[in-house]
């Protein structure tokens, strides 16, 4: 008999259902990049020589989520192909009905995974898969894993289960043990290029206008996962309304006047979660503004003035100071420096 935590009610080592795929695709040729990670990765398969731990290392919205998932469904097909899986055997409809019972994740809960997911997960590992070659697992965001946690999962991966294959994504490797890290397998994952970004947008996003794919493309700035997340949100015409008017300080049009930046600073306050991100999209304003001014030989103090502006304001809401007020002072701040570079 299977444990209790290899259920999806568990919320430890749960199956695919509800975990937000982002494609359902069971071919690496449904992956748009990530070249090396693939070339890697099929020689692993077409050997047979398949590692009982992986870490899939890169910056969040790249891939390395999708990418888990396709090996996972490659490894556990009975009729693969050369770059995947054969999308029609019943293990692959179930990976793309996202119920397939030897694919389970472990997730960060509240920020962190921590050692009672670990835990309960290697118990499970004990057991054979229910059906398939490999059970794969895979454990997102291990860079956000706490210390005791990292460390019991260590003595998993020192004496590995047979038929287990343990997936590993993390932003970076700087803040994930180097024991764990010597005994999986590193692949590398990247930014994508901007017509890459625009491409994976499309697939996805059909119904948005050229432009605005581009801007999210450029936002996300190589990382088309947070692209489609910005999508569904109000993030992005927020950030253009606040370019907008900022840009037009020193204009004579009234809608950089003091009661157009008061509206706008009580709009950014509402976005609760959000705002911190919000702040990530006008630093990239920033920096592109940055970047031209350093081709043109334009002094770029002032736009180093405004990303300490932005600092400031984290650092305020980090000790619960007053959002309205946070964010008013910030734009008109940034209004102030603008104006000043006009």
């Amino acid at each position: 008999m299977k444990p209790d935590s290899m259920t999806p009610s568990s919320g430890v080592c749960s199956d695919m259902a509800g975990k937000g795929i982002i494609d359902k695709s069971v071919r690496l040729s449904g992956v748009v990049g990530q070249e090396k990670a693939k070339k890697l990765i099929t020689r692993t398969v077409s050997t047979g020589r398949i590692g009982h731990a992986y870490l899939f290392r890169g910056p969040e919205g790249v891939g390395k989520k999708m990418f888990a998932q396709i090996f996972a469904a490659w490894l556990n097909c009975p009729q693969p192909l050369a770059d995947g899986g054969c999308g029609t055997c019943p293990s692959c409809r179930k990976y793309r009905s996202g119920n397939h019972p030897d694919i389970c994740y472990v997730e960060p809960e509240n920020g962190a995974i921590k050692i009672d997911q670990i835990r309960t997960f290697c118990r499970s590992l004990a057991y054979p898969p229910y059906e398939s070659a490999y059970r794969v697992s895979i454990l997102e965001d291990v860079h956000e894993m706490r210390a005791e946690a990292a460390n019991s999962l260590l003595k998993t991966l020192e004496e590995p289960p047979s038929q287990n294959v343990l997936v590993l994504t993390a932003e970076s490797s700087k803040a994930v043990l180097p024991t764990i890290i010597s005994r999986c397998q590193e692949l590398p994952f990247y930014e994508l290029s901007r017509a890459d970004s625009v491409a994976v947008l499309q697939q996805h996003r059909p119904d948005l206008e050229a432009a605005k794919l581009e801007l999210l493309a450029r936002l996300s700035e190589g990382c088309p996962g947070k692209a489609l997340r910005l999508a569904e949100n109000e993030l992005v015409e927020l950030y253009e309304k606040s370019v907008r008017v900022l840009e037009q300080t020193g204009s004579d049009n009234l809608e950089s006047g003091d009661e157009v930046l008061l509206k706008l600073s009580a709009e950014m306050a509402t976005l609760k979660d959000e705002l911190f991100p919000f702040f990530g999209l006008l630093r990239i304003w920033i920096a592109a503004k940055m970047r031209e001014a350093s081709q043109l030989r334009n002094w770029s103090q002032p736009y180093q003035k405004q990303l300490c502006f932005i600092d400031e304001a984290e650092r305020q809401l980090q000790r619960n100071c007053n959002r309205n007020l946070v964010c008013e002072v910030l734009l008109f701040n940034l209004q102030s420096s603008v104006a000043r570079l006009s």
